[in-house]
């Protein structure tokens, strides 16, 4: 699919990159590949998930695939996709976009003021860094736009757990918390049941029950059994409700 001659106009009298920036898809779509990089299915199935977060959340996170930004840096791009088009709310500034530049191999992760703090510049970065690019420099660009979405969903809901390192290190600490509280309590039992009143306490005491932690989070779903469901979603989108973007963001290549 050629991309379509707005896209690379440039805007000589204000000096922007608006004259680079698509107009607002109508039908309103959240993903939306003007360089015809995604099959219909997988495009499908992408906004079928993006579709069913925004339905059930008001979050919105749209997915726009362009041949190049050039002659403006692809973050400037993703701006003024979010300011231009409206993506989240009005008042909540719940919208986020990915931005792909296919032919300068450049990607960015924009965020709306709402979702700076659960998607913070580092976080955009590590989701690129460790999602985005290991899938795009295998060429399964699909698989690394799936799985960036469903981190940054589960983020944003608040139930994404630490990496496995964190977690191992969290982990140990926990078990040494137990190991001197059960020390601490059988050193004050023994101490109450050597200096008891009569013999016939000796050795008897009541030692309180211990609960042991039986299960850690692991991975995204952690052990709350699954998270957010992707399920669903076959409703029309409604289109961009007119959030506001401020500078938050992160950006890379591959």
């Amino acid at each position: 699919m050629a991309l379509p001659n707005h896209l690379l106009a440039q805007d000589s009298s204000t000096g922007t990159p608006n004259a680079v920036i698509p107009d607002k898809p109508n039908p309103p779509r959240l993903v939306n590949d003007f360089a015809g990089i995604l099959s219909g299915s997988e495009r499908n199935q992408l906004e079928q998930k993006l579709r069913a977060y925004n339905d059930s959340t008001s979050t919105q996170i749209t997915v726009v695939i362009v041949k190049t930004t050039e002659p403006y840096p692809i973050g400037d791009f993703a701006f003024q996709v979010g300011r231009k088009w409206g993506v989240g709310q009005q008042g909540k500034n719940n919208g986020l976009v990915l931005a792909w530049a296919t032919q300068t191999r450049k990607v960015f992760i924009a965020t709306g003021y709402g979702l700076e703090g659960a998607i913070p510049d580092a976080i955009a970065k590590r989701i690129i860094s460790n999602t985005i690019v290991p899938a795009f420099k295998q060429e399964q660009y699909y698989q690394g736009l799936d799985k960036a979405t469903t981190e940054i969903i589960q983020r944003a809901s608040g139930e994404y757990k630490a990496d496995p390192k964190e977690q191992s290190d969290g982990d140990g600490a926990g078990f040494l918390i137990w190991i001197v509280i059960i020390f601490v309590i059988i050193f004050i039992i023994s101490r109450r049941n050597r200096g008891g009143g009569n013999g016939s306490n000796r050795g008897g005491g009541f030692f309180p029950p211990v609960f042991f932690p039986t299960s850690t989070y692991s991975g995204w779903g952690g052990s709350r059994g699954g998270g957010w469901s992707g399920g669903g979603g076959g409703s029309d989108f409604g289109g961009f409700g007119g959030g506001s973007f401020g500078g938050g963001g992160a950006g890379g290549d591959y």
